[in-house]
């Protein structure tokens, strides 16, 4: 799909219409209109609520808490020096879709650069599946995200009673199902206020982060016990079967999964005020915070952990982080702690929530999700939000959330979407861009500049695969027993290979890429060129190629052997 050039007419008719409703402010829904699109949702976001979105979703302590599993066994180094490096790789990433952000802002933002960048022969196959990649990876963050408030909840209860009662998966699943049903209720109401409760959630996070490098090393039981600096910044382990350097760089799992929701801040575009700057910053100032505020709690971790790595890790409270907490702190502070800490995480799975069911709904308005029809309408009742797109991710979510019945190795392979299914939508545009597209390329308000943007880039691309192939690999060691095996390639192909093959099967068919949802009877000859030039697929614009036509350079139909219908074009 291409940008729009929109004339001046055409700008102050769609942001007329955008404004008088209260949506949008005319820049904003120029800009869209400009991308091809019509304002539909109201803009409530500001800059810092983009960004307190995304840093509401990475929930940066208690997503450290979930992942300690990757890096302890490293030892402290893994813990703080893997944090480091691997977030300064994640911050080069948000550089790169920055970029993007700053010059496309909309809400199915990977798409749809995939198909403007992408060249004739793989622009549709690469949107369809970096579309199905993106949504699916939000739903398996939803998932990963409720499953890991379950799994702390109940360790609240587990330490209540001295460790003395583990949960079976029948309540870790219907905890998990409660937390779902709960996020879809308050996302569905609360829409007026949910940019506002974006910061609220970051003023949370930010107490437990306080609360947890001032208790725990000045803890009552931590006296003359707390680690030194060589411990906390030289000391290697290794407590897998892989060699020492390999362990050291599965800690870094540890970072890509918790910084792993910066593009949330792109699929809400549509709803920030001053999208182009919002989105691009927004995006950097959470990982930012998250680098910075992360490597200092991890040293702080590293400083009070009990040196006997392997008791922590088989805390009899199903969490490292509870035994942490509970050698410093004992067990009422630990409670207390442990609650806040199940808190800022279940805020986490709204703020998600909330991020999943707008690129579905993106999806949908595009027409390439199942059901697209009922998936794409807004609800203006519930304040101008994906409705029903909400319910549709929760439902889904609660299906798949079905795994942790089976086994937590089939659970935590369907969560691995968050990672390598996000990594790969996030690489391919970036790809596309400096492959395909670079000449295509027009920064917007923030850009990296012309020496600075390619390298990036490529850094960009580099390590995201190098994401997708660490988030495969078993974290034990080389051989695996089917209890401990890493199940992320067979979860993550079957979902690429089946998003390709219903492209190729089906798909291919009728689905041409993003879609333009502005009025017709506004477009003028200048459109209607760039149409042809572009075949975009637009509502309400009839494409007639006759019989003969042939593909031209560009891989679209010969604009000669075009005939557009429309009552708004000749």
């Amino acid at each position: 799909m291409a940008s729009l050039e929109a004339s001046p007419k055409l700008k102050a008719r769609t942001a007329s219409t955008a404004t008088a409703s209260g949506l949008a402010s005319e820049d904003d829904a120029a800009v869209l209109a400009k991308l091809g699109y019509k304002q539909e949702l109201r803009r409530n976001f500001t800059m810092i609520e983009v960004f307190g979105i995304a840093f509401s979703i990475m929930g940066l302590l208690p997503s450290i808490a979930s992942t300690l599993a990757y890096s302890i066994p490293a030892g402290p180094v893994g813990m703080v020096w893997g944090w480091f490096l691997a977030s300064g790789f994640i911050f080069i990433v948000g550089l790169a879709m920055a970029d993007l952000g700053s010059a496309m802002p909309t809400s199915g933002g990977l798409y749809w650069w995939t198909h403007f960048f992408a060249s004739p022969a793989t622009r549709n196959p690469l949107c369809f599946l970096v579309g199905y990649s993106n949504t699916l990876g939000l739903v398996g963050g939803l998932c990963s995200i409720d499953y890991g408030f379950s799994l702390m909840f109940l360790a609240v209860i587990s330490i209540a009673r001295d460790g003395n009662w583990q949960p079976s998966t029948g309540a870790i699943y219907g905890t998990f199902l409660g937390c779902v049903i709960c996020h879809a209720i308050l996302a569905s109401t609360m829409s007026k206020i949910m940019g506002k409760l974006q910061t609220v959630f970051v003023v949370m996070n930010f107490v437990l982060i306080a609360a947890t490098i001032i208790a725990l090393p000045i803890g009552k039981h931590q006296a003359n016990r707390r680690n030194d600096a060589h411990y906390i910044f030289a000391q290697t382990e290794n407590l897998t079967t892989w060699p020492t350097g390999w362990a050291f760089m599965l800690a870094w799992l540890s970072p890509i999964w918790t910084i792993g929701a910066f593009d949330s801040c792109v699929h809400m575009s549509e709803e920030a005020a001053n999208a182009t700057k919002a989105v691009p910053y927004g995006i950097l100032m959470s990982i930012a915070s998250c680098w910075l505020f992360g490597f200092i709690i991890v040293i702080v971790l590293a400083a009070c952990i009990n040196q006997d790595l392997e008791s922590v890790l088989g805390s009899p409270f199903g969490q490292p982080i509870a035994q942490i907490y509970y050698d410093a702190l004992g067990k009422r502070s630990t409670l207390g702690l442990m609650s806040l800490l199940f808190i800022v995480q279940f805020l986490m799975g709204l703020s998600i929530l909330v991020a999943a069911s707008r690129q579905t709904w993106a999806f949908s308005r595009d027409g390439a999700l199942p059901f697209s029809g009922f998936f794409r309408p807004i609800s203006q009742k519930f304040g101008y939000i994906p409705l029903r797109a909400i319910w549709g991710c929760a439902l889904l979510a609660a299906i798949l959330g079905l795994l942790c019945l089976i086994a937590p190795a089939a659970a935590q392979a369907l969560f691995s979407l968050a990672v390598a299914g996000n990594n790969l939508a996030w690489g391919i545009p970036i790809f596309a861009r400096i492959v395909w597209g670079q000449r295509k390329f027009k920064p917007g308000p923030f850009y990296t500049g012309d020496k600075l943007s390619i390298p990036i880039a490529w850094t960009a691309i580099i390590f995201l695969v190098f994401g997708i192939i660490l988030s495969m690999i078993p974290v034990g060691g080389p051989n695996p027993t089917p209890q401990t095996m890493n199940y992320t390639v067979v979860i993550n192909s079957a979902v690429w290979a089946g998003a390709l093959a219903y492209y190729y099967i089906d798909a291919r068919k009728w689905f041409t890429g993003p879609k333009i949802t502005i009025n017709t009877d506004d477009l003028t000859e200048t459109q209607a060129q760039a149409l042809r030039e572009e075949g975009l697929d637009v509502e309400g614009v009839e494409y007639k190629v006759n019989e003969g036509g042939a593909e031209t350079s560009l891989g679209q139909v010969d604009e000669k052997d075009i005939e557009i219908k429309s009552k708004g074009i000749a």
